[in-house]
């Protein structure tokens, strides 16, 4: 348990694509269930279901690049004053 916490710690967007991506996918499979999909659609799904997932955390994590960025300009402007 306590390396979960670590990897989260160390890695919050991996970890969010993780939680992301098997969220998503439950609920596609669970949508899906009576559609009738080959094999091949199926894993074609999956696939594009986690790479939404992958680009919509990157997407996310944009703003907090960005805030990280404003607050170390403060940082350095407050430390040249």
């Amino acid at each position: 348990m306590e390396k979960i916490k670590q990897f989260i710690t160390e890695h919050p967007q991996w970890a969010s694509w993780i939680v992301l991506s098997i969220g998503m996918v439950v609920i596609l499979i669970w949508s899906a269930r009576d559609v009738g999909l080959l094999a091949s659609q199926w894993a074609a799904l999956i696939a594009a279901t986690i790479a939404t997932a992958g680009l919509a955390v990157w997407i996310i994590g944009w703003e907090d690049e960005e805030e990280k960025d404003t607050s170390l300009a403060q940082q350095g402007a407050e430390t040249e004053s």
